[in-house]
C-alpha cells in the first residue's frame, strides 16, 4: 500500500507499507538508489509514528528497495540500520550482510515473506 499525506505542512510519501498485528515495514522504492534518497527516507522514518497515527504502537522497520545503486548507497543504507532489498531478475532479495542487526527492531519471518511477496509483484 502506498501512502501520501501531509503533517503540519510537511508532505510525505511512503512507497510501500506492509504490516501485521504489531509490526510495520515501510519501504522506499527507487530505480537508482542514491545516498541523498536514503538520508531523506531515514528522516521520514523518524516521523513515521507521528505521521501515521494508526501505527503509533507498532514496531516500525525501514527498508530501501532498488534496481541500481549509486555511490555505495546500499552500504550507506545498511549502515543506517535499514534493510536493503535489491531486484534480482524476476524477484527481490534482502542483501544485508549475514551479521546485519537492526539497532532497535527485528523483522519476523512471517512479515518477511509477506514483504517479499509484495516486492516481487511491485518490481
Amino acid at each position: 500500500m502506498r501512502r501520501k499525506g501531509s503533517h503540519e505542512g510537511r508532505k510525505f510519501v511512503f512507497d510501500i507499507i506492509a504490516h501485521n498485528d504489531n509490526e510495520t515495514v515501510i519501504i522506499d522504492v527507487k530505480t537508482i538508489l542514491r545516498p541523498n534518497d536514503t538520508k531523506s527516507f531515514f528522516e521520514k522514518l523518524n516521523h513515521a509514528k507521528e505521521w501515521l497515527a494508526e501505527y503509533k504502537t507498532f514496531n516500525i522497520y525501514g527498508a530501501v528497495a532498488y534496481l541500481q545503486a549509486d555511490s555505495g548507497s546500499e552500504l550507506f543504507a545498511e549502515n543506517q540500520k535499514l534493510f536493503v532489498i535489491k531486484e534480482m531478475g524476476n524477484s527481490a532479495q534482502i542483501i544485508n550482510k549475514s551479521d546485519f542487526q537492526p539497532s532497535i527492531f527485528q523483522i519476523t519471518s512471517l512479515l518477511f515473506f509477506y514483504l517479499l511477496a509484495i516486492l516481487t509483484s511491485v518490481l
